[in-house]
Order: C-alpha cells, then sequence, then structure tokens
C-alpha cells in the first residue's frame, strides 16, 4: 500500500534514538546535524534535563520525538500533551491501554500545547505492545489474545480516538497501514541492521524491512549512537534505503 510519507526520503524518516546523558547527547547531535532529521528524547534524558533538552533541539533544526509514554487518568494526560507540545516537541506518545478517553484528552492537550508553542500540532502516538515484550511476557500480565491480536485491537483503539498513529514492532507494520490507511503514523523501534546485536529487544526488522512492511518512521538507537563513528554509521542505514 502507498503511503502519504513515501514522497520523503526515507533517511529523512530516520529517528535516531538518544536515550543517554545530555552531555553525550548533546555531542551526538553535534555530529549527526546534517545529517539525520530526527531525534528521540526518552525519560532518561528528559527527566533529566526537562524541556530545555526539547528547545535546544529544535533550535539546531532537528525534529524530536518526545517518547514519555503517557499513561494516567484523562485530566493528567492532557496536561501533559500540553506541556509536551508546548516545548516544541513534533511527536509525543502515550500508551493506548489507557484507553480511549484519555487518548482524546490526550489531542486534546497537543492541539492546545502546539498553540501556546505556536507551531503545529505534534503527531499523537499510542504505544501498543513494548517491542521489548515477546508473546510469553504479555500473556504473563494478564492478556489472553495473541500478541498479534492485541496490537491490532489497541491500533483500532487509537484510530477511534482520532489520534495521528501508533508505536509498534516493525513486523506488525503491515497490519496496521490496512488498519490505519495510507495517512497513518506508524512508528518502528526494534529496528537493527543486519548483523547487529538485538539488546533487549525482542519483535525486530532492519530498516528496510521496516519501511517495506509500512513503516512510516523508523527508530535507530544504539546501533548508531553506540558505534565507534555515528555518523558513518548513519550513513550506512541512508545508503541501505536508498
Amino acid at each position: 500500500m502507498l503511503t502519504s510519507f513515501d514522497s520523503i526520503p526515507a533517511r529523512d524518516r530516520v529517528i535516531v534514538a538518544l536515550d543517554c546523558d545530555a552531555w553525550e547527547a548533546i555531542a551526538l547531535a553535534d555530529k549527526l546535524q546534517g545529517h539525520a532529521q530526527w531525534l528521540k528524547i526518552g525519560m532518561t534524558l528528559y527527566y533529566a534535563e526537562g524541556p530545555a533538552i526539547v528547545k535546544m533541539f529544535k533550535r539546531r533544526g532537528f525534529n524530536v520525538f518526545l517518547d514519555l509514554k503517557f499513561h494516567d487518568i484523562p485530566h493528567q494526560v492532557e496536561g501533559a500533551a500540553r506541556s509536551a507540545a508546548a516545548s516544541g516537541a513534533d511527536m509525543i506518545t502515550m500508551h493506548t491501554v489507557g484507553g480511549i478517553p484519555m487518548m482524546e484528552a490526550a489531542q486534546r492537550g497537543a492541539a492546545a500545547g502546539a498553540a501556546e508553542w505556536g507551531g503545529e500540532v505534534p503527531a499523537t502516538l499510542g504505544i501498543t505492545v513494548l517491542t521489548s515484550m515477546d508473546a510469553a511476557t504479555l500473556a504473563a500480565t494478564g492478556v489472553t489474545r495473541p500478541l498479534p491480536e492485541q496490537v491490532a485491537a489497541l491500533a483500532a483503539q487509537a484510530k477511534q480516538a482520532g489520534i495521528s498513529g501508533v508505536v509498534a514492532s516493525p513486523q506488525e507494520a503491515s497490519v496496521l497501514r490496512e488498519i490505519l490507511g495510507p495517512d497513518g503514523f506508524i512508528v518502528t523501534p526494534g529496528v537493527r541492521p543486519a548483523g547487529a546485536a538485538l539488546g533487549d529487544q525482542s519483535r525486530v526488522a532492519t530498516p528496510a524491512q521496516a519501511f517495506a512492511n509500512g513503516a512510516s518512521h523508523i527508530v535507530v538507537g544504539r546501533p548508531i549512537t553506540e558505534a565507534a563513528d555515528p555518523v558513518a554509521a548513519f550513513e550506512a542505514i541512508a545508503a541501505e534505503l536508498a
């Protein structure tokens, strides 16, 4: 299925995950400037540095994926989404298991925060099943349906709630593309170049496979950030995608 993202070069849809401290993150960003378009700020970095780190990377010309995975009552998530959007984030995340009213509240908060920031409303993404989880781990939480069915069901709820899309394993991207249509964001972590270590990821694919499966964006962390030459590692992925 063709998507509305296909006109954007694949290299500009690779998100580099900066899951490290601020000094290392800034050094990596300086190296990647002019190469990578997107950076991911997760809990490790954001909880240490707060909104200032988002604003810093925005000033340097990056798009920022702020991955804080909101999960609370709708009132709290609406406020969190508003604050995240007001920092300038271009993507924000929440857990779909929080339910449709919570996701709707996040969308309202994101719109309000964007108005404060003076920019576009960020893409609002629902976490389906974490890519570190396998079927046994999911079952141990009390979920009785098979993992792919759980992912599909949660993605359908995200669509019903009116958020932009989902975060899911690249292995589920093709099914999710059918559910979300050509305009839905499907952001896939758990992406590893061929031969790279899996780390704590269970459901993985190569960058090319992830896009072929229907991902709109891919998230790559340690294969780039822990490489001896992060720019060369990023460019190798970009060359594969080209």
